[in-house]
């Protein structure tokens, strides 16, 4: 279920994938529950079968007479990352160049992990809050991505074309004890937390630990310099519901199998840390018996759901526009 729409997902002889709207038309079994057959999907009812384009191409009991309504939604779907991304909306209107930019991903330099999915019991946007607030790893990760200035260096708020950026650089510290066994120099370091939202739901955690005297915001990378960077993507199941992916990439060990498995290993607890914090705001900020407040800490997370209600909003005035001047061209 993405956006409260239930969805079959398979994929063609070719390899390349399929999704369709998960409900037969006739009495709308799921198609999930039918059968693949080559490159169609039938229904496990009465054997109606659809095409990858929502078409029905067979009736079993009647063919000669396939149904004109006979028909569901298709979806359009790019395998890109590792990741299937599919489109919602008009299918008129998928652009897969709008695709995020993911840098460095076939340097075979960058090492990456394997990454995962979670089911989050919240709505989408207390995990985008969540991915625009540096500082609560210092309460929420004590023991992997907190830090000294973690709970108190001021943060940097701006805002681009596609999102939100708060940042920091936390000057002349240890590195944290997530990084600290991946570093690739002694001493103190310089580290940037770097915590973008893109619209409408993809977040990018970048850090940088590089050597004390060397770090700051226009530096560039030196000898030693170490860089993570965390994609995540919320996929939106409906209003109480997220299903969080992501994946972490690296600018060092780009063959080494150990390190992808421990920085994932350590990212899922961490993430696991998250799930049980959203899960119990959501609760709360759904039925508080209080008025909720904001803290200075809250302006990225503020300026982006702004950001994404101007989105929305404009999308509804095209739609609406689009409606009327449909009904002006009937006669």
């Amino acid at each position: 279920m993405i956006l409260g729409d239930n969805i079959v997902i398979y994929r063609k002889t070719d390899g390349s994938a399929v999704a369709l709207e998960d409900a037969c038309p006739h009495r709308k079994l799921p198609l999930s529950d039918g059968n693949l057959r080559g490159d169609t999907v039938e229904c496990g009812y009465h054997g109606l079968t659809f095409d990858c384009a929502g078409a029905c191409v067979a009736a079993p009991t009647q063919p000669d007479s396939i149904p004109k309504r006979a028909k569901v939604h298709s979806y359009p779907v790019v395998d890109r990352y590792r990741l299937l991304w599919i489109w919602m909306g008009d299918p008129d209107k998928a652009d897969p160049n709008l695709i995020l930019d993911i840098k460095n991903f076939d340097n075979p330099d960058w090492g990456y992990t394997d990454g995962g999915a979670m089911d989050i019991a919240c709505n989408y946007l207390w995990v985008c809050d969540n991915l625009l607030d540096p500082s609560h790893v210092a309460w929420v990760h004590v023991s992997s991505f907190a830090g000294a200035g973690t709970d108190s260096e001021p943060l940097q708020v701006s805002r681009h074309d596609t999102g939100v950026l708060v940042h920091r650089w936390i000057m002349g510290t240890q590195p944290s004890p997530y990084y600290a066994p991946l570093v690739k120099f002694d001493g103190p370091c310089d580290r940037l937390q770097h915590y973008e939202m893109v619209y409408p739901g993809i977040g990018i955690n970048k850090s940088i630990y590089t050597p004390a005297g060397t770090g700051g915001d226009g530096s560039q990378p030196v000898a030693g310099t170490y860089i993570n960077i965390s994609y995540n993507f919320m996929t939106p199941i409906d209003q109480n519901n997220t299903r969080y992916f992501w994946f972490q990439h690296r600018n060092t060990d780009g063959d080494n199998a150990e390190i992808s498995a421990r920085m994932n290993a350590g990212a899922r607890m961490a993430f696991e840390e998250d799930r049980a914090v959203l899960v119990k705001v959501h609760k709360g900020m759904a039925a508080p018996a209080t008025p909720s407040l904001d803290l200075g800490l809250d302006a990225g997370a503020k300026l982006f759901r702004r950001g994404l209600d101007k989105l929305i909003a404009a999308e509804q005035d095209d739609i609406t526009k689009t409606l009327a001047d449909e009904g002006a061209d009937r006669p």
